[in-house]
């Protein structure tokens, strides 16, 4: 069984609002949840044949200052 690729980010405390609505409107990209809402960190599931359309728009909104960090990580409900 193949298994999501599994990131983790900080999204901007104030920015959450927008960061998920950009997210969102990429229909079947990306699962994200916020993982620790104290910090403000994110958890993203993505597809495999999604990763470099998630990663080129992570990068965009992170030059846009919404979210930083962005670090890959085994997936935490199974191996990938």
């Amino acid at each position: 069984m193949m298994y999501s690729l599994y990131y983790q980010a900080q999204v901007k405390p104030e920015t959450c609002w927008l960061f998920t609505g950009v997210l969102r409107s990429y229909e079947h990209l990306v699962f994200d949840r916020t993982l620790d809402v104290a910090q403000s960190v994110f958890e993203f599931f993505v597809p495999p044949l999604n990763e470099a359309e998630f990663i080129e728009l992570i990068f965009l909104l992170e030059k846009k200052g919404l979210v930083r960090g962005l670090t890959r990580l085994p997936n935490r409900l199974g191996q990938s």
